[in-house]
């Protein structure tokens, strides 16, 4: 209404969604068994070290491209069967149904007509063959999974069934689904191999596209399906930063240090460095490259001179150091697969428009920092993916043409001060990683 528009005038409906968070649901009811978890819980990490001490993680990783973490949906799954009452039981009947988000949502919206979900968010559950496109029956058998459980999988754009004609009028195609990093990457138009963006939420998320062949990190990344626009596979490797922005609502709501997260840039401005802090923000362990579900959060270089303005600059500045080590590691494996390192950095996300903090990432990085003229990247690549799949949009080509930057960062900052910056991050994480 507040557009303007009638039901007719939309072509499709596009989804994207938070990846991971795991919902189990009764069929016949439409309804869940139990709340849904979310990426960042930590309860399957227990299943998660019987894996890699049985010696399973190589043969999860070739299948997946995904180490083994209770960050990805196969555990969460396999936990909800083992705990909640009466599930596992349903299960056996094919009386329950799983799903990421974008799956939960399609069965609301198509009135149960339909369980599906995009190779984007498949790729996440850690029960998917990215490199044949199917559920794999070993990895669902070695986490008790029954294969009635799942949905079906189908290109990020394509025709999933129709919303339902009471929810916006008349029935409307939904001609797009992909996961949020996935389709901030193709609303990033980073289309070619080479080409990476950064999300900038409550985490951060970097995704490399490598083009259409499976490449296997050898840095602590992990290999996805990127958003795929036709039956062509294309692959990305990611690193997924798992306290991002969330350090600043930590200084909002932990420390009281400011009243709304607005206000951290120019609290962190007011002093021209961090004093010599440096804030490892390890509050759910550490991600990408690191692995490290243990490591507890750090501040450390604390004197009888540090303010809070110190403090909440270092907490700042943590988003942008775990992200250049994310970079740093992918430069490596493109590197090692024959390719150029990345070359620039698209950004998106809320904290995108803080200016500190993309300054001194392109100053961490060494290269520039493009941050373009629609940040809301993510929803961006959906409408583009049900754009295609229902003609609006004629071609990926098209698309490219449709991008424009707001603003590039060059870097100011001398490359062995930059280095030298890095070398005291990683000596910070290594305390962090030792309690």
């Amino acid at each position: 209404n507040t557009a303007g528009l009638k039901a007719s005038n939309i072509r499709a409906v596009g989804i994207t969604n938070q990846r991971e968070t795991t919902v189990l649901w009764n069929r016949r009811t439409g309804q869940p068994v139990h709340h849904a978890i979310v990426w960042q819980d930590r309860r399957a990490e227990s299943t998660c070290a019987q894996l890699r001490s049985a010696g399973h993680e190589a043969l999860i990783q070739s299948k997946t491209g995904l180490l083994i973490d209770a960050y990805f949906s196969g555990t969460k799954l396999k936990w909800l069967l083992d705990n909640v009452t009466g599930a596992r039981a349903q299960a056996e009947r094919g009386e329950l149904a799983f799903g990421t988000v974008d799956s939960w949502l399609m069965w609301q919206l198509t009135g149960g007509a339909v369980h599906a979900t995009d190779v984007s968010n498949a790729s996440r559950t850690m029960l998917f063959n990215v490199r044949t496109n199917q559920w794999d029956e070993e990895l669902l058998a070695l986490l008790g999974i029954p294969t009635s459980l799942m949905p079906q999988v189908h290109p990020s754009s394509a025709h999933f069934g129709e919303v339902r004609p009471d929810l916006l009028g008349q029935a409307i195609p939904i001609g797009g689904v992909a996961g949020d990093q996935q389709s901030a990457l193709f609303g990033q138009a980073c289309f070619k191999a080479g080409m990476a963006k950064n999300t900038y939420g409550t985490g951060c998320f970097m995704l490399m596209h490598t083009g259409q062949h499976f490449q296997s990190s050898k840095n602590g990344l992990l290999t996805t399906s990127a958003a795929q626009a036709t039956s062509q596979t294309e692959f990305a490797i990611e690193g997924s930063v798992f306290v991002g922005g969330a350090v600043v609502q930590w200084l909002r709501d932990g420390l009281n240090a400011i009243k709304g997260s607005a206000e951290v840039q120019s609290l962190a401005e007011s002093v021209p460095d961090s004093g010599g802090v440096m804030m490892v923000p390890a509050f759910t362990g550490l991600g990408a490259p690191y692995w490290q579900p243990d490591a507890r959060g750090t501040i450390t270089g604390l004197t009888r001179g540090t303010t809070v303005a110190h403090i909440a600059r270092a907490a700042l500045e943590s988003i942008a150091y775990q992200s250049a080590a994310l970079l740093q590691a992918m430069s490596r494996d493109a590197v090692a697969n024959g390719a150029a390192p990345v070359a620039e950095l698209r950004v998106d996300g809320g904290a995108c428009v803080n200016n500190l903090l993309m300054q001194f990432q392109a100053d961490l990085l060494g290269i520039p920092v493009v941050r373009p003229a629609v940040t809301e990247t993510t929803a961006l690549g959906a409408a583009y993916l049900a754009g295609l799949s229902s003609g609006v949009y004629g071609s990926v080509t098209e698309l490219d043409g449709l991008w424009q930057a707001e603003r590039t960062f060059v870097p100011t900052l001398a490359t062995a001060r930059g280095t030298e910056l890095m070398a005291r991050w990683e000596h910070a994480v290594r305390q962090a990683t030792a309690l």
